[in-house]
């Protein structure tokens, strides 16, 4: 029990860490990699709460795939350009309103405690011929059986984009 609330704040940390890293560096590859960090940290949450396949797919997709397109993106931008223009647009009141409602939060749930937080009672995993099913295993049928149309409409989408940025970053090359 105790090496699981080192991990949780382990991993925690590295969240919070790669998030504070990724919007504060001014050299867009750190802020990738400070992205990754964060990823990584989200990864090993799924995992501490026995989601493999979340984990799994943060991993593999994420942080494999989504990352490597953004560092081809940022490699692709004439950074010397975008570093000359105006970069925050002077919504100043806006922000200080974000983060009036965010701490007026957070206060909230440090003043109620652990009353402000509802955590569901486990669900008993079903039993199919002698043995448990797992969550990967119920996440894969509902993924397959109920929604496999919009699945495959998203893949579809997904192989457009990547192909028409690569056809578009090839005019430009």
């Amino acid at each position: 029990m105790l090496i699981d609330t080192v991990l949780f704040y382990f991993f925690a940390v590295l969240v919070v860490g790669g998030g504070l890293l990724t919007i504060t560096r001014r050299n867009a590859v750190h802020s990738a990699i400070s992205l990754i960090v964060s990823l990584l940290g989200v990864a090993g949450l799924y995992l501490l709460q026995q989601a493999e396949f979340l984990f799994a797919v943060q991993i593999v997709l994420y942080i494999g795939g989504i990352m490597v397109l953004f560092l081809f993106v940022i490699m692709l931008v004439n950074l010397d350009l975008a570093a000359k223009e105006r970069q925050f647009n002077r919504q100043w009141l806006v922000a200080l309103v974000a983060v009036a409602v965010v701490g007026a939060q957070l206060s909230w749930f440090i003043y109620r405690g652990r009353d402000a937080f509802h955590v569901a009672e486990s669900v008993a995993q079903p039993v199919e011929a002698g043995m448990a099913v797992g969550n990967t295993a119920i996440l894969a049928d509902a993924l397959f059986k109920d929604y496999l149309l919009p699945f495959e409409i998203a893949s579809v989408l997904l192989l457009v984009a990547v192909v028409g940025s690569v056809v578009m970053a090839k005019k430009r090359i």
